[in-house]
């Protein structure tokens, strides 16, 4: 098969699609065949501007030859290694350059290979924090309403979305709670930033969870800083310091799941850089290395690690990993994307085109169906009308038409999120707002 669609040929029936309208989909493909920059190129040779970094996770554009390269070189030296037991220097190399983009403190690098991986991960390393420590006791998680942390099953059972959730409920990890969403449309309606009203939302950690569990049966709280999936939510002020204070006080761990965060949306590595809020876990994927080769893990405090690896008997500490953790070609697309990230100054730039974009996200105030309009670092969220009786379809038929008009668009539910890649110019993004603008005037 060539690279040069459509191929009247292609079978469709063998590849089962994630998060997709299968019978949809194939009923009428949309497929992409190439990319360069912030555009993709679709079968029937049109330019598609990528609107959404791929899926959140390719800051610095397509096709960039400088991490191509690294990996080619990787291949052709080390294409695989065994990480268990065996150790090869690239793995190393990436997880001193990943740490050194991180709070002060959180410097213990645990590689996995997806942002869903990375979650479980964090919640295994906090369990076994607490075993090490004499508390095996702490078992529960606290997630939040609304929060996406991934398809396995410990991400989903601390995740709050119901559609993902609700064909396997039966299924989820039991010792289970959550924390209320942080939005409200009638107090943060069309915010720019943190929103003013809701870190009084943080307290029912303490007023409501703790005082009906216990903290002393609490292992860590689980949150997205800004949450992606759930509608491009960004905490209130004052919000993500509350929750520092509370963990802090009670002994929980708390874990910040920086999977889209991670790496420059927001004008800085973290999220926790951000905000000014230090967690005791991160977890990362996407953005790490350009979403080039799957990788993702989780950056933990040095106190946490060494409570389980420091104290434990002669022998695995951990009993935990991947056969790809750590995978050369992974690691090494990583190494090189840090140095593109560093070399650009992208983090800085996605500061300084902030105010730009939001400006043109927040002027689709006013338009046909739009209600809500959410925008944080490089990235927002524009709540539509739910069409009556049928929820989500709205969005979906907003993400069909922007594609037809030459976009890349991403709907949850009735939330579109906009987060182009940090490489974008003022132009790209006066098109991409431009034809949503459009799609918006075509929808019933």
């Amino acid at each position: 098969m060539s690279g040069n669609f459509p191929d009247t040929t292609l079978d469709l029936r063998h590849y089962w699609m994630p998060f997709t309208a299968n019978r949809s989909f194939k009923a009428a493909p949309r497929l992409l065949v190439g990319a360069k920059g912030v555009f993709f190129r679709s079968a029937d040779g049109r330019e598609i501007i990528d609107s959404l970094s791929g899926l959140w996770c390719v800051p610095a554009g397509h096709g960039r030859p400088e991490i191509r390269q690294a990996i080619v070189r990787q291949f052709d030296e080390l294409d695989y290694a065994p990480p268990f037991q065996m150790g090869h220097p690239v793995a190393f190399e990436a997880a001193s350059r990943i740490a050194s983009l991180m709070p002060a403190g959180l410097d213990r690098v645990f590689f996995a290979n997806s942002g869903s991986e990375a979650v479980d991960t964090a919640l295994k390393i906090a369990l076994a924090y607490h075993r090490a420590r004499g508390e095996p006791q702490r078992t529960l998680f606290v997630g939040r309403q609304r929060g996406y942390h991934g398809v396995n099953f410990g991400g989903m059972s601390v995740g709050g979305m119901p559609a993902n959730r609700k064909a396997f409920a039966a299924n989820l990890l039991p010792r289970i709670d959550q924390l209320p969403s942080t939005y409200s449309r009638e107090h943060q309606a069309y915010s720019r930033g943190q929103p003013e009203w809701g870190a009084h939302l943080a307290d029912y950690l303490e007023t409501n969870l703790i005082a009906l569990h216990d903290a002393s049966n609490i292992a860590a709280v689980i949150v997205e800083p800004v949450a992606g999936s759930g509608g491009v939510l960004a905490p209130p002020k004052g919000y993500l310091e509350r929750l520092r204070e509370i963990c802090t006080r009670h002994g929980i761990l708390l874990i910040f799941d920086e999977v889209i965060t991670g790496f420059g949306r927001l004008g800085a590595a973290t999220a926790a850089e951000r905000f000014g809020v230090t967690p005791d876990l991160i977890t990362f994927a996407k953005g790490v290395n350009n979403g080039m080769v799957p990788l993702g893990g989780v950056v933990a405090r040095q106190e946490v690690h060494d409570a389980i690896v420091n104290d434990a008997p002669a022998g695995i500490e951990l009993f935990h990993g991947y056969t790809y953790s750590g995978h050369p070609l992974a690691v090494a697309a990583a190494c090189a994307a840090i140095d593109l990230y560093e070399k650009e100054a992208l983090f800085a730039r996605a500061s300084e085109m902030e105010s730009h974009f939001q400006d043109l996200a927040h002027a689709l105030k006013g338009e046909r169906l739009v209600q809500d309009i959410r925008s944080v670092g490089l990235a927002a969220g524009i709540d539509l009308e739910p069409r009556p009786g049928a929820p989500g379809a709205r969005g979906y038929e907003a993400s069909l038409r922007a594609f037809d008009l030459g976009m890349w668009l991403r709907a949850s539910g009735d939330t579109l999120a906009i987060a182009p890649p940090l490489v974008s110019e003022r132009a790209h993004l006066a098109r991409m707002f431009e034809t949503l603008r459009e799609a918006l005037k075509t929808l019933p």
